[in-house]
């Protein structure tokens, strides 16, 4: 069963960030994720992710992989990240 995942981001600048994410499209179908990017009304430059996963062991593996660390860096992400998983009931 998937889990649905939340998570915001402070970034430095969202349209920089929105370039990124969008450029790892092809690799979060492979890991199984899928996602959409949300831009907080109230404060701009933080960025929210809704997507579902195959389980919460899947999203962090490809949350935390070394290439995905890499492209939050170039895509201005000033901190860790807030993530939940979620289930419907």
């Amino acid at each position: 069963m998937s889990v649905t995942v939340i998570v915001s981001i402070k970034v430095a600048e969202f349209s920089k960030w929105k370039a990124v994410f969008d450029a790892l499209a092809e690799e979060r179908v492979e890991a199984g994720l899928n996602a959409a990017a949300h831009q907080n009304i109230d404060d701009p430059n933080n960025a929210i992710v809704i997507g579902t996963a195959p389980s919460k062991e899947a999203f962090l593996a490809f949350f935390t992989s070394p290439a995905t660390q890499e492209m939050q860096k170039k895509a201005g992400v000033l901190g860790p990240p807030e993530v939940k998983f979620i289930n419907p009931v």
